[in-house]
């Protein structure tokens, strides 16, 4: 028998009770019977069909769980804006709709490090709260390649290598701290977990980093904390 999941074979090739019922009736039935309705009785009394049949309660719950799985999943694709955006072309944008919906959920914190060249020429680099940029401003022209995220000067750090302009900003759910003697880090306000973006370094607990190929930076790197509620 199903076990009633939302892939549920059975809940998704019958659109209502009578039709399952339905499937389990043979024309032989039919024929020594002669009334539908009898037939499909004697389907749900298990005198008839296959195996042990569903009831119709049974059915019903397994069927309104489905839609609602279905109509759940619709509308969380409807919230990520890299839902039907071609991305395979860029890695960077891959990787960025991979972690959009954990980002989004809270479940995962990326920070992500940009390098690259601005407009006048100038090599900037910077640490992007991905998480809070998600909520911040509207992602669908990236993931449609209209856009190139650049790191500012209100994001977790930013330095310009021209003018060796520092610039931090304490975010919601990180804050960041370049005067520590061990170097940049940042502290997950969640779980109290702190993220080492040393590159000899390891990251911390419940943290990955990640070096990305991409054509439109000198360099990105991603480093994912896994959020632990601190108990």
């Amino acid at each position: 028998m199903t076990d009633g999941t939302p892939g549920d074979n059975i809940i998704n090739e019958f659109a209502t009770y009578e039709e399952y019922l339905d499937s389990q009736i043979s024309a032989v039935d039919l024929f020594y019977l002669e009334d539908r309705d009898l037939a499909r009785q004697l389907v749900e009394l298990g005198y008839r069909g296959s195996g042990e049949p569903l009831k119709r309660d049974e059915f019903d719950a397994r069927k309104k769980a489905a839609e609602s799985f279905r109509l759940a999943k619709r509308w969380q694709a409807k919230l990520l804006a890299s839902h039907g955006k071609d991305v395979a072309h860029s890695p960077f944008l891959t990787a960025l709709a991979d972690r959009e919906e954990a980002n989004r959920n809270g479940k995962m914190t990326t920070i992500i490090f940009l390098r690259l060249r601005n407009a006048r020429g100038q090599e900037i680099s910077g640490y992007i709260d991905y998480a809070h940029r998600l909520k911040s401003e509207a992602f669908d022209a990236y993931f449609a390649g209209t856009k190139t995220m650049v790191p500012r000067r209100r994001t977790l750090s930013f330095f310009n290598w021209e003018d060796a302009a520092v610039h931090e900003q304490q975010h919601a759910q990180l804050a960041s701290d370049c005067r520590h003697e061990t170097g940049l880090l940042f502290k997950n306000k969640r779980d109290r977990k702190v993220v080492n973006v040393d590159p000899k370094a390891d990251a911390g607990d419940n943290t990955e980093r990640r070096e990305v190929q991409s054509r439109e930076y000198i360099q990105v790197v991603l480093y994912d904390h896994l959020t632990r509620r601190k108990t």
